[in-house]
């Protein structure tokens, strides 16, 4: 006997489920892509594809286009996430990307269109990394690559990180051209954008009250002040962060399943 099981009429059609976004970390200055290992792990274990970029830190517009060339090459929506001047890279990178559904700024950078970050780190007092600079590296194309000093780096740029730690990143730390620093924002996505903050408020870099002042600026979903955090509030507090770049996620998810 065969049996014949008809689908009633106006019976919904099961829908197959929405991809998750995908989640791209863009490092900053003196930084590497190591730094987001902790936050990776984390947002691998709910599930979230998990790209982190190697920010060449040449230029905003060349780190830009560079990161928005491997964003456009993702299927499917996109949490763009910057640590610091990453935050001016994806902020010019996901201008006019429909992919990029929203930003999460990491003690970072969000520029408005003509601003650079050395405008932004000296608008309020409190940057204390000038002085912590080596002296500029001369590269064949006439352009210098900057440094923090080996033995101030910890305090200057990860504080609340063990020394042990502290010291690897110095020794590992990437450079930044001069001119990356105060090359002007081509384009602010903020203004359009979904955006979150994270920082630390101890925050030696960037002032605390620069990075306040932008994200109200952007008029940031949720904004997380960190008491005690350094700079590298993703590699000292990571479940801190991973829980804002999931809220972020999620937010973007919702949006997806709305009728």
């Amino acid at each position: 006997m065969t049996l014949h099981l008809a689908t009633p009429v106006g019976a919904a059609t099961p829908v197959a489920p929405q991809a998750r976004p995908t989640i791209v970390l863009v490092h900053g200055a003196f930084a590497d892509s190591s730094s987001w290992n902790n936050v990776a792990r984390s947002l691998r274990a709910r599930s979230f594809p998990v790209i982190a970029v190697a920010n060449p830190l040449r230029g905003v517009k060349s780190d830009a286009a560079y990161v928005a060339a491997l964003v456009a090459s993702v299927k499917g929506p996109v949490v763009l996430v910057g640590h610091s001047y990453g935050g001016s890279v994806i902020s010019a990178a996901a201008d006019g990307k429909a992919n990029v559904k929203a930003l999460v700024f990491v003690a970072a950078f969000a520029p408005d269109v003509g601003e650079s970050a050395v405008d932004l780190s000296g608008k309020f007092p409190g940057s204390t990394l000038g002085p912590t600079l080596a002296p500029p590296v001369s590269l064949p194309d006439g352009a210098k690559d900057l440094y923090i000093l080996q033995d101030k780096f910890s305090s200057q740029f990860a504080a609340d990180v063990p020394p042990a730690a502290g010291y690897l990143m110095a020794v590992a730390q990437r450079p930044i051209t001069e001119s990356a620093l105060v090359e002007v924002a081509p384009a602010a996505a903020w203004k359009t954008i979904p955006s979150w903050f994270i920082y630390g408020d101890r925050d030696k870099n960037i002032p605390p009250a620069a990075l306040a002042f932008m994200a109200e600026r952007a008029k940031s979903k949720k904004t997380v002040v960190v008491n005690g955090a350094s700079h590298v509030v993703m590699i000292s507090k990571p479940n801190a962060v991973s829980r804002l770049i999931v809220a972020a996620a999620e937010a973007v998810e919702a949006d997806a399943v709305q009728p």
